[in-house]
């Protein structure tokens, strides 16, 4: 068996990317609904509901937790992981999204001016913590499926 079917096969990593998949469709209903249209970009997009990131992370710390147990050092390490992952998206990230708002205010204003600006900042990088916590829910009931 090659390493590509090792890693295809492996089943931590199949329920990790399921999840992450799973919260990525449900973000393109969501925004369906919302906005009466399809978007598939939004399919490798970050930010919105439910995170794909927190999902993603939790789902492989459940994994780990169910095939190497609970107390192992494995579970312990992506358990720790998902923690700072899910800290990163719903503080730093979500900063560095709320800076790029007003960033991209200063740059409409500079455009009324005269000043040509290339492009806008991507504004929807982090999540509230709400959507974290629903990712991780959501990665929490994929890995109890899929175990």
């Amino acid at each position: 068996m090659t390493v590509f079917q090792q890693i295809i096969g492996n089943k931590i990593i199949q329920t990790a990317v399921l999840s992450w998949f799973v919260a990525q469709v449900i973000k393109i209903i969501i925004d369906c609904i919302k906005n009466k249209t399809i978007n598939p970009a939004l399919i490798v997009s970050s930010g919105g509901m439910p995170s794909s990131h927190s999902s993603f992370v939790t789902a492989l710390a459940c994994a780990t937790g169910f095939t190497e147990g609970f107390g192992s050092t494995l579970f312990a390490i992506t358990f720790v992981l998902s923690m700072v992952v899910m800290y990163d998206a719903s503080g730093v990230r979500r900063a560095a999204g709320k800076q790029a708002e007003v960033l991209n205010i200063f740059i409409a204003n500079f455009e009324k001016h005269g000043i040509k600006i290339d492009s806008k900042l991507k504004e929807l990088l982090g999540h509230s913590p709400v959507e974290v916590f629903a990712g991780a829910i959501l990665g929490i009931v994929i890995a109890i499926i899929m175990f």
